[in-house]
């Protein structure tokens, strides 16, 4: 166990109302909460500051991942509902699932869509996965171009809208394949990229596709013992010969979320190069841990327990983090995904 930390070292009670279910009109109005973690100081901003804390020679790295309409409703051969949310391709054809009911869905029985889309499910999995095929006129992405829907996290309790579509979706996003915004990167306009560019700061882009397990609950005492959802990473040759150039001449790199920090961390060396490439990578990162590659985190604010407050606490400290995450609670920050940001510099 590192250093005597325990699960319950990452929980904090969070009141429901502070849970963000709509997002705000304007993306960048968001509220920011600076973290210095050298001292644990905490200042309260909005999210358009974020131009004064970043240095022209610095770098800034965005997930381009798009969010795919992953969520699809249907009935089983016995008239009873039915839910797939898709995860990724995989060879042949077939795809990866998770899939509700979990106890009905065995191999062999079907889901039907609609009338020109049936999905088989052929090998259920570990983790709550299943294989499927689409076996009828719709192959997986005719189905979900026609009949899937934004795949809202479960703590927004209530149904996607059309507005959704475009809200859960960073405004850079370019690749499909993610499953889950990467949510850090929702605060951001077309005119502070902009702005940020213009003042001389790179901007870097990499591809990490966002599984479910960025929802998956860690359990047990012993939170070492969590197995992460593989998600496929693509690090370019421009995107690493810009973070590499920027950090050699003294630049800072600011990862725009846990995915991106996942990302770099995973193609980086242990001497802090960054090495284009693709790949899929499983990376845990909790308290301890060296960081490589990033020297700056804009981030949300993440579920209690969760694997995502791991990685941020090991970036900013354990207790600088909580005690921020409590100050934030007191300021009534809106938490989660359509939630407020944070910057741990």
């Amino acid at each position: 166990m590192p250093r005597g930390y325990r699960l319950a070292d990452f929980d904090y009670a969070l009141p429901p109302a502070l849970i963000a279910q709509q997002p705000l009109a304007d993306r960048a109005a968001s509220r920011l909460l600076v973290l210095e973690r050298a001292s644990g100081r905490v200042t309260h901003r909005h999210f358009p500051d974020l131009l004064e804390l970043i240095a022209p020679q610095d770098a800034l790295v965005l997930n381009v991942s798009r969010v795919i309409p992953a969520r699809l409703l249907g009935m089983r051969e016995s008239g009873q509902p039915a839910e797939l949310l898709l995860v990724r391709e995989v060879d042949g054809g077939a795809w990866l699932a998770l899939a509700h009911p979990g106890g009905k869905l065995k191999p062999g029985r079907r889901v039907r869509f609609g009338p020109d889309s049936v999905a088989e499910i052929e090998v259920v999995l570990g983790g709550g996965l299943r294989q499927v095929r689409f076996v009828d006129a719709l192959d997986a992405r005719a189905t979900l171009a026609k009949y899937g829907a934004v795949p809202l996290p479960p703590y927004i309790r209530r149904a996607p809208t059309p507005a959704d579509a475009e809200r859960y979706q960073t405004v850079y996003a370019k690749d499909d394949g993610s499953v889950a915004a990467p949510t850090a990167g929702l605060h951001f306009t077309p005119a502070l990229l902009d702005a940020i560019r213009r003042k001389g700061t790179a901007v870097a882009e990499l591809d990490l596709h966002v599984g479910p397990g960025t929802f998956k609950p860690v359990e047990g005492d012993d939170f070492t013992r969590h197995h992460m959802h593989a998600e496929a990473y693509v690090v370019s040759e421009a995107a690493a010969a810009v973070i590499n150039q920027r950090r050699a001449a003294g630049g800072r790199v600011w990862a725009v979320g846990t995915t991106a920090v996942r990302a770099l961390e995973t193609a980086t060396d242990d001497a802090g190069r960054v090495h284009a490439g693709a790949g899929d990578t499983a990376l845990f990162i909790h308290p301890p841990y060296r960081f490589r590659a990033v020297d700056r985190l804009v981030t949300n604010f993440h579920l209690p327990r969760s694997t995502l407050l791991m990685l941020v606490c090991a970036f900013g400290g354990h207790e600088h983090v909580m005690a921020a995450y409590r100050e934030a609670i007191r300021e009534r920050y809106r938490f989660y995904s359509y939630g407020d940001a944070m910057v741990v510099i």
